[in-house]
């Protein structure tokens, strides 16, 4: 097996070793215990190099897990603090995590190499106050004014819409939509997505027609608007998205078509496909536990087999579904007292793992 030698944007295969590793899937660490040895420079190169899809995305926990469970050497992380500074960064959140489960290398390591930090200042020109907001006095009514003026500039739209974000929903703004995008056309006016989610089920019936846009910022967030408050007639149109998304491997977004396709759970079962795919291969792995969720909703088979994997998920969120859900195995009662036990794992899990052991230990004993 070849290492990861280089930082690539094309992520491996999900169904190969390397490739389950750069998405921190559970399946690539039980993978990966079978055989310590092969598994390192892969191991090492997911620290090395950058494969997250988004910086939310975890994998320092994931990682510094397989440093310890793998037993591999410690020296090859503690060399990349001497790398570029996303390199270093990423070897001192596994070197810490790695100290504070007892390892007294990881613990010299950081000893040494971290007085060296130079501390960084805040400009003092990012500590300036606001100034105060002309706009933020006039009544909502003046607002949605306006921001239906086209000879207003963006700028003056910004603060309006910024004013209106703090405001009771203004239904009067759901017409103006489609006109408040960027000059390019591309993006919709900061701030505008979280006035649209503030006007929730009144921007219904209109996200229907937003979804037919060729504007593809708008139609958006008419599928946003149609995940979070649509009927059943509007499964068709997230399905649609879906679909697309795959095509496109649109990676960022999916997880609220696969929240909002939830809500209608088995009626919904044509997307089961689609959330498996996107459930196997996405790398943005902050968006797995959507796409767990909503598979069960769906009805999904082999959710057993996906609940137990999430127990070695990178994303504290799959793994708690896991503790959850996974059904009463050997091997998942096993995970369940190392995730128990492990002060490295988040307090949550620790305490649902210890309550679902203790009601699986209730279940079997004998009735007196």
């Amino acid at each position: 097996m070849e290492p990861m030698a280089e930082r690539r944007y094309e992520y491996a295969p999900a169904g190969t070793l390397p490739g389950l590793l750069q998405r921190g899937r559970g399946l690539g660490a039980v993978m990966a215990a079978e055989d310590p040895s092969s598994a390192a420079d892969l191991v090492y190169g997911c620290i090395r190099w950058e494969w997250r899809w988004d910086s939310v995305d975890d994998r320092e926990l994931y990682l510094a897990r397989l440093i310890r469970d793998l037993e591999l050497p410690i020296g090859p992380v503690v060399e990349m603090l001497a790398g570029d500074e996303d390199t270093h960064d990423r070897a001192v959140e596994v070197l810490e995590l790695l100290a504070l489960g007892g390892s007294i290398e990881a613990r010299d390591a950081l000893r040494v190499h971290l007085p060296e930090e130079e501390q960084e200042e805040v400009p003092a020109s990012k500590c300036q106050p606001d100034r105060p907001d002309p706009t933020a006095e006039l009544p909502s009514s003046a607002l949605v004014a306006l921001l239906a003026d086209p000879d207003e500039p963006e700028s003056r739209k910004i603060n309006a819409l910024r004013v209106l974000y703090r405001r009771e929903p203004e239904p009067g703004l759901v017409p103006l939509v489609p006109s408040l995008g960027m000059a390019d056309g591309e993006y919709p006016l900061p701030l505008l997505p979280g006035v649209i989610r503030k006007l929730g089920a009144l921007a219904m019936p209109a996200a229907r027609d937003w979804v037919t846009s060729d504007t593809r910022w708008l139609a958006w967030e008419g599928l946003a608007v149609l995940a979070e408050h649509g009927e059943s007639q509007d499964i068709p149109a997230l399905i649609a998205e879906l679909e697309r998304d795959w095509v496109d491997r649109t990676w960022c977004g999916p997880d609220a078509l696969a929240r909002g396709l939830t809500r209608f759970g088995t009626k919904a079962a044509d997307a089961v496909s689609l959330l498996r795919r996107f459930w196997l291969w996405t790398p943005h792995s902050y968006e797995r536990p959507a796409y767990l969720t909503a598979l069960a909703a769906l009805g999904s088979p082999g959710m057993a087999g996906a609940y137990t994997e999430s127990l070695w998920d990178c994303e504290a969120q799959a793994r708690l579904l896991g503790v959850e859900h996974a059904p009463d195995r050997p091997e998942v009662r096993a995970r369940l007292g190392y995730l128990r036990e492990d002060p490295l794992e988040e307090p949550e899990i620790r305490k649902a793992a210890a309550a679902r052991l203790a009601g699986l230990s209730s279940a079997a004993s004998p009735v007196e």
